[in-house]
C-alpha cells in the first residue's frame, strides 16, 4: 500500500506540470480546449490526475485507471463518494478522499465531466466468436426470459452513458469491466439501495461476465459521442444510484 501511494505522489509533479502548461506530456492532444483551473482547483484534483491523466484519459495501470473524462458529473460524484463512505472499495482511493467533503467531490466531478479526451482505440477480443456475440446479445437485447435487461436500457443507445448519473461503457479495458462487473455480482462494489447493479449481475454467471466485457471492451467510441440528455430514457429497474 505504501508503495502505491509514493508511486501516485511522485507522478504528482509531472502530472500537475503538464496540467499548468495545458498541455499533458505524452499523451494525444485534448480534441476540444480545456476549460481553465483555478489553482484551489489543480490541487484538488493532482491526485486524480496521478492515474486517470489531466483530462481523465485514463489508461494507466494496464486500464485499471479507467477514462472518466467525459463521464456524467453525478456519476463520477457518486462514485467519489461511494470510496468514501464504504460502498466502494480500493483502498488507494478511499484513502485520498476519506476527508473530502461533499462539495469538493462535486467540484472535483464537474472537472473530469467538462473534459473532451480522445477516445482510446477499442481492444482486439480475445475470444471465440460465439463468445463475443453472446456478449452483444446481452449488451444489447438482455435476457427477457430471465428478466435480465440490456446494457443499453439503461447506459443507452450508444452505451455512452444517461446524464447526470448513468455512466458509459464503451472504452474501456476488457480486463476493468470484467472486474467492475464481477465486483457488483459478489457485492464487493455496491450503490445506495437499491442496488440494480447487484440485481442484474447477480443473474449473470462467470461466462457471460466475460463474453459482455470483451464486447464492450472491443466497441469503438463513437466520435464525439457524449452521454444522452436527462429524461431521454426510461430506466427498466429502480436504481439507488440515480437521482430523481
Amino acid at each position: 500500500m505504501r508503495g502505491v501511494v509514493l508511486l501516485a505522489l511522485l507522478a504528482l509533479g509531472v502530472s500537475d506540470a503538464a496540467l499548468a502548461s495545458g498541455k499533458p506530456s505524452a499523451r494525444p492532444a485534448p480534441t476540444t480546449e480545456q476549460p481553465k483551473v483555478s489553482t484551489s482547483l489543480r490541487q484538488r484534483i493532482a491526485g486524480c490526475i496521478a492515474c486517470h491523466g489531466p483530462y481523465g484519459q485514463g489508461g494507466g495501470s494496464g486500464g485499471f485507471a479507467p477514462r472518466i473524462g467525459g463521464k456524467p458529473a453525478g456519476y463520477l460524484y457518486h462514485q467519489l463518494q461511494n470510496f468514501r463512505d464504504g460502498r466502494r472499495v480500493y483502498p488507494l482511493m478511499t484513502w485520498m478522499v476519506q476527508y473530502l467533503p461533499d462539495p469538493y467531490m462535486k467540484e472535483i466531478a464537474q472537472y473530469f465531466s467538462d473534459q473532451s479526451p480522445p477516445p482510446p482505440a477499442p481492444q482486439t477480443p480475445m475470444v471465440a466468436a460465439a463468445t463475443l456475440d453472446m456478449g452483444r446479445k446481452l449488451a444489447t437485447m438482455g435476457d427477457p426470459a430471465r428478466g435480465l435487461p440490456a446494457c443499453m436500457a439503461c447506459h443507452g443507445s450508444s452505451l455512452m452513458g444517461v446524464q447526470p448519473d448513468v455512466p458509459g461503457l464503451i472504452g474501456l479495458s476488457n480486463d476493468y469491466i470484467s472486474a467492475q462487473l464481477g465486483a457488483f455480482k459478489q457485492g464487493t462494489r455496491r450503490t445506495k439501495a437499491p442496488d440494480c447493479m447487484h440485481e442484474v449481475t447477480a443473474k449473470l454467471d462467470g461466462a457471460e461476465i466475460g463474453a459482455v466485457a470483451a464486447w464492450l471492451s472491443s466497441r469503438p467510441v463513437p466520435a464525439g459521442a457524449r452521454p444522452e440528455p436527462a429524461g431521454s430514457v426510461k430506466f427498466p429497474l429502480q436504481c439507488g444510484s440515480i437521482d430523481g
